[in-house]
């Protein structure tokens, strides 16, 4: 779809200009990390090795805004193929491919250098439209990098500085009667969104009941100690479970968020008797209290979960908490277009490659999710067997 903005002014597209430089400060503070030897390495079998990210964002960058939004002639057109686009293939069917077969780190970096310098010099001549794409994207690979990192050895990273949990029993988890009503799922084309957004509708929700947090470790702890599989985040030593963060291992926090694959989620409510929400129940909550980076834990503003029942006084004893933070949360309903749905002409693939039957909504944010993608609107999306995401659930009733 066109722009509808390609007329915006020139202050906009300035502090779009200014999004961008701060979504790039994200991903190359995740390169500080990596060590130099581990670039090269492939944290998750599906995916790419690291080196491929490192090219990845300033390859999309150019092939959208450059070479597709203002027709510039390439000027490394080997590098704008192979570093386009990612991969996520089922299970078993890891990428062939060896360290050898991929450039060198100073001649990748030379092209982020390039490609960057040119956006910049033609920041005012973009479509608004494709530059907020950009930065979007920049900012959802953050989070798929930060995941990927989590499953490097902890001595192929440098750690940062983070704060010890104080090891608390799992809260309660009490039910919460929401009533009926409808709900708005998607937005209108007037603003920036991506085509699975489109196009804004009301559903109707009868009342139903829903966990007022997400499920925590402890909780999950029982269902593990029934049978249950065990998250991808746990260790088991003898009798005792750890949980392996992002630069250490240590004792089980009983009162996080448990993360855990669709199918696991799934499992655990029906072990409860209960079900996951729909996509239009999650949303139904969500607009019951205001999200708070600090307080619910999004926006870069740590790495590993907090309590799950964290910052829940201020919100009243019948309003569930922490919506949009602390871990992205599987819904039962698969990734499908809305009416009225139009994939964008310069990324077609973005959604339409994953009507599939195979994925399943994720509604929220993780700690590692920017800002920008907590509007109520926006759909995140996995298979259902996909361990190494920010993804947590609560359960409901109808």
């Amino acid at each position: 779809m066109p722009s509808p903005t390609k007329a915006i002014a020139t202050e906009h597209l300035s502090a779009l200009g200014v999004e961008l430089a701060y979504a790039r400060e994200q991903t190359d503070h995740l390169f500080s990390i990596v060590s130099p030897r581990a670039l090269y390495e492939r944290p998750i079998a599906e995916r790419h090795r690291l080196i491929f990210y490192l090219g990845h964002f300033e390859a999309f960058d150019w092939n959208l805004l450059a070479r597709r939004g203002l027709g510039a002639p390439a000027f490394h057109a080997e590098f704008d193929r192979l570093f386009e686009r990612g991969i996520d293939p089922p299970p078993g069917e890891a990428p062939a491919d060896s360290a050898r077969d991929w450039p060198a780190r100073a001649e990748v970096e030379r092209y982020v250098t390039k490609t960057r310098a040119w956006i910049d010099a033609h920041v005012d001549e973009l479509d608004p439209w494709l530059l907020q794409m950009a930065i979007e994207h920049r900012h959802m690979h953050a989070e798929t990098l930060a995941y990927l990192l989590h499953g490097l050895p902890y001595e192929q990273k440098s750690a940062s500085p983070t704060t010890p949990h104080l090891s608390r029993p799992a809260p309660l988890n009490p039910m919460i009667e929401i009533g009926a009503g409808e709900v708005i799922l998607g937005k209108t084309t007037e603003c920036f969104g991506w085509d699975n957004e489109h196009l804004a509708h009301g559903v109707f929700v009868p009342a139903f009941h829903i966990s007022k947090f997400k499920v925590s470790n402890g909780e999950y702890l029982e269902f593990v100690r029934e049978g249950g599989p065990a998250p991808h985040f746990w260790d088991r030593e003898n009798d005792r479970w750890f949980y392996r963060g992002i630069f250490s291992r240590f004792p089980l926090p009983m009162d996080w968020p448990v993360w855990v694959t669709w199918q696991q989620a799934s499992r655990y409510a029906q072990w409860r008797g209960l079900a996951l929400p729909t996509e239009a129940q999650f949303q139904r909550v969500a607009r019951l209290n205001s999200p708070d980076a600090v307080r619910d834990n999004f926006g870069y503003s740590g790495w590993d979960p907090v309590a799950v029942d964290a910052g829940h006084e201020s919100s009243g004893s019948r309003v569930p908490v922490q919506m949009i933070g602390n871990g992205w949360e599987w819904t039962r309903d698969l990734f499908a277009p809305f009416q009225g749905f139009e994939s964008h002409p310069f990324y077609p693939g973005y959604s339409a490659d994953f009507f599939d039957g195979r994925h399943y909504v994720l509604k929220g944010a993780s700690p590692r999710t920017a800002g920008l993608l907590t509007r109520p609107s926006f759909r995140n999306w996995f298979r259902p067997d996909y361990p190494y995401m920010y993804a947590a659930f609560r359960v409901s009733e109808n």
